[in-house]
């Protein structure tokens, strides 16, 4: 669970400077460093990314009442707006899991890992 909590906090810090790529870096570092199987950080890199654009998310949807959720719902034919909100979720969630999993596993290939 720390895992997920430092790339959520590391990628929206890093999002306040840098574009929303940016959340691959701290998945990587993060993945390398505190990694400790590649389910453990592929599931806690989806957590911590998917967390974070939920939260991000809903503030967006909350703060507009709505609007911008349902012109994005138009725009990929969804029958509901709160499914562009699920696919933003599943696509952030995705990207940190899988910059989370190639730390951990450039780490485990490059460095002396004998003690994870």
């Amino acid at each position: 669970m720390l895992l997920a909590l430092f790339i959520a906090l590391t990628a929206w810090l890093l999002s306040l400077v840098f574009p929303w790529w940016s959340l691959a870096i701290s998945g990587l570092v993060l993945g390398a460093i505190l990694g400790k199987s590649g389910k453990h950080s592929f599931g806690y890199g989806f957590l911590g990314i998917g967390g974070l654009w939920l939260i991000q998310s809903m503030i967006s949807h909350i703060n507009n009442n709505g609007i911008l959720t349902e012109r994005v719902a138009n725009i990929f034919s969804l029958p509901y707006p709160w499914l562009a909100i699920v696919m933003t979720v599943a696509i952030g969630g995705l990207a940190g899991a899988l910059s989370s999993l190639t730390g951990y596993y450039c780490a485990d290939v490059f460095l002396d890992n004998t003690d994870k």
